[in-house]
């Protein structure tokens, strides 16, 4: 992917997901909140549904920024750091409770301006080569967030707003993981580019087939977010789980090397049965331990929120896939599983000549 092109996918995505941000904050965010004396009825669990597409979305930012600066620490440092100070502002903001198309509006330049100035930062790091590990783990990352978006529910689930706002959400962390995966490729000829003599490189029959293979993962991810939000509320893990190790399994086909111009698919074989296994695991894992320690509870008194019920559990799903993420990242978009071998340090030959 020419950085140009990854610069303008990773900023427009970064852009719409601060949209999807101000739209969960003043449309979604009040349906979570409902009025009335809570001294018997407290809420139960999956009320703040609205609060975990929010945080995918700021998350879906830092992703977008990640990518538009290739990787690279210079780059990904601003995002992250973005990511952060924007959960702190979602708190101050959720406390506010603005509602309204005008304050939609209001939130979404705010956030579109955030992007923006942090998009100026990541723009230099850009042009530079790509930091291919962290493009595909940034991949995975948004791959295991697509889980946690198809997987949102609200305690009723009679909500008319959560099956778009979470497909909405899903849609956009889709993107991310096939632009992600797509930009963390082995550098090859990039159409336009001219040899020595002025004549035209075509584009390489691997490449064609890399984005062919990007294409496939985006129409096979669409009908399947479309598939598991059909389930059942409650029935949603296991299609969803089939979908994700659908994603990684893309993942490592358009970030891994192809020796020979060919996908080694044994190697691909191990990847898949990873993904399909490690994910959700980490996931529950980090729900169970999250809730007990009750992660999410001084985040919701912070915001002026009903607390949840003794009986239930204040979770924070996004939090659950970012850490999922992480830990499939550290699996699958290692240098040795993408086909680099990490660059030794360079020895102190000149000082030792000097000192001779």
């Amino acid at each position: 992917m020419r950085p140009a092109v990854r610069y303008a996918a990773g900023v427009g995505l970064a852009v719409v997901a601060a949209v999807l941000w101000a739209v969960g904050m003043t449309v979604l965010q009040p349906l979570t909140e409902p009025v009335g004396p809570w001294s018997e009825t407290l809420p139960g669990n999956n009320t703040y549904w609205a609060r975990d597409l929010r945080f995918l979305a700021i998350l879906a930012v830092a992703a977008g920024l990640v990518l538009a600066g290739g990787g690279r620490r210079d780059a990904a440092v601003p995002a992250v750091l973005l990511a952060g100070g924007w959960l702190a502002v979602d708190v101050a903001v959720d406390r506010a409770d603005p509602y309204g198309a005008g304050a939609t509006v209001a939130l979404a330049v705010a956030g579109c301006l955030a992007v923006a100035a942090t998009a100026t930062l990541v723009r230099r790091p850009a042009r530079a080569a790509p930091d291919r590990p962290v493009l595909a783990g940034t991949a995975c990352v948004a791959a295991v967030l697509v889980l946690v978006a198809t997987l949102i529910e609200s305690p009723t689930d009679r909500e008319p707003e959560l099956d778009p706002a979470a497909l909405a959400t899903a849609g956009l962390l889709l993107a991310l993981t096939v632009a992600g995966a797509l930009a963390a490729a082995p550098a090859s000829p990039s159409p336009g580019t001219r040899r020595p003599d002025g004549s035209p490189l075509p584009v390489t029959a691997e490449r064609r087939r890399r984005y062919a293979v990007a294409a496939g993962i985006a129409v096979v991810g669409l009908v399947g977010l479309v598939l598991v939000r059909a389930v059942e509320p409650g029935h949603r893990l296991t299609p969803a789980a089939a979908l994700g190790t659908v994603l990684l399994a893309g993942v490592t086909l358009l970030a891994w090397d192809w020796p020979d111009g060919r996908p080694t698919w044994w190697r691909h074989g191990l990847a898949t049965l990873v993904a399909a296994v490690l994910p959700v695991g980490l996931m529950v894992a980090v729900a169970v331990v999250t809730g007990m320690l009750r992660l999410a509870a001084p985040l919701t008194a912070l915001a002026g929120n009903s607390p949840i019920n003794s009986a239930d559990s204040d979770v924070l799903l996004s939090l659950s896939g970012l850490l999922a993420g992480l830990g499939t990242a550290l699996l699958l978009a290692r240098p040795a599983t993408l086909g680099q071998a990490p660059t030794p340090p360079e020895p102190p030959l000149r000082a030792s000549a000097e000192r001779r």
